[in-house]
C-alpha cells in the first residue's frame, strides 16, 4: 500500500461514524425503538436537540483524529522517524496479530489516565463537560468531545508511531475496532449477556451499562476497553454489577412476558 493510499484509506475510515454510528442509532432509536425500548439502560430516550449536539462534536471529533497519522506519514522528514512500516514480512503476520490487543492494552491506559484528568475541576467544565452533557447517551455520543479534548484523545496515534511497530492494517483495523466499541459503550442498550460481568473474563471487560453509569453519574468507571485500571485504583463503581444484574433482570422478566 503506498502513502498516498492509505492517506486516502485514512480519511475514508474518519466517515465510518456516519456508516456505523448512524445505522445503529437508525436500528435501535428508531427501526426497534418501540419494541425494544424496555431493555434500554435509562428508560427514557434523549431529546433531539442532544442527537444534533453529538452528531455535531462527534464529526469534528472524528475529523481531528485522522490529522496526527496524515500529518505524520505524509511528511518524509517526519515518517522516518515513525515506527510506520509497509511491508508484513518486516515483522511477520503473527506481529500483526499480536500487536493489535497491544494497542488497545495501551490506548486502554492512555484513555483511563487523561478521562481522569478531564474529570479535574480546572478541565471538567472546560473541556469535559461538552462530552458530559450526553447524560443519557446515544450511539451518535460516541466521539462527541470539546475539540481540544479530541485533540488530546488523537495523541494516541502518535504514541503508536513512536513506540511499537505500526503497519496500515493495524491503524486501520484500530480506527474501526475504536469507534464500534465507542459505539457500543455510549449504545443505551446492554448487549452482553447476563452475569457477563461476573464471568471470570468478562469482569475484566468494560460493558455499555458501565459507561452509561459514568455518563449518568460522572464519577466511576472511567475505563474504554477494560475495567483493569478502574479495579485497580479503585474507581469501579461499587453499584456497577447491582445494576448490571438488575438491567438484565428488568429485561429478560420483560422479554419474558411479552413472550407470553
Amino acid at each position: 500500500m503506498t502513502l498516498n493510499k492509505f492517506i486516502w484509506q485514512l480519511w475514508h475510515v474518519a466517515d465510518k461514524y456516519f456508516f456505523i454510528a448512524v445505522p445503529v442509532f437508525f436500528i435501535f432509536y428508531v427501526l426497534l425503538r418501540k419494541r425494544i425500548s424496555y431493555k434500554k439502560i435509562q428508560l427514557k430516550f434523549p431529546q433531539v436537540k442532544d442527537y444534533k449536539r453529538e452528531i455535531i462534536f462527534s464529526t469534528l471529533s472524528i475529523i481531528i483524529f485522522s490529522f496526527p497519522p496524515v500529518l505524520l506519514l505524509s511528511i518524509d522528514s517526519i515518517r522516518k522517524h515513525t515506527t510506520f512500516y509497509t511491508n508484513t514480512h518486516d515483522y511477520g503476520r503473527l506481529y500483526l496479530i499480536l500487536a493489535f490487543p497491544l494497542m488497545l492494552l495501551m490506548h486502554d491506559t492512555y484513555f483511563y489516565w487523561i478521562h481522569r484528568m478531564m474529570h479535574s475541576p480546572l478541565l471538567f467544565k472546560r473541556f469535559h463537560l461538552v462530552h458530559h452533557k450526553s447524560i443519557n447517551p446515544s450511539p451518535l455520543a460516541a466521539y462527541a468531545f470539546h475539540p481540544l479534548e479530541a485533540i488530546l484523545e488523537s495523541l494516541i496515534f502518535v504514541i503508536f508511531l513512536f513506540t511499537i511497530p505500526i503497519h496500515p492494517i493495524l491503524l486501520t483495523t484500530f480506527f474501526i475496532f475504536s469507534l464500534l466499541y465507542n459505539v457500543y459503550g455510549h449504545l443505551g442498550f446492554e448487549l452482553y449477556p447476563a452475569n457477563f460481568n461476573r464471568h471470570w473474563l468478562g469482569k475484566w471487560v468494560n460493558t455499555s451499562i458501565s459507561h452509561n453509569q459514568h455518563h449518568q453519574y460522572f464519577k466511576g468507571n472511567y475505563g474504554l476497553y477494560f475495567t483493569l485500571w478502574d479495579r485497580l485504583m479503585g474507581t469501579m463503581r461499587p453499584d456497577y454489577d447491582s445494576a448490571f444484574t438488575a438491567i438484565k433482570k428488568r429485561e429478560n422478566i420483560l422479554t419474558s412476558n411479552k413472550a407470553n
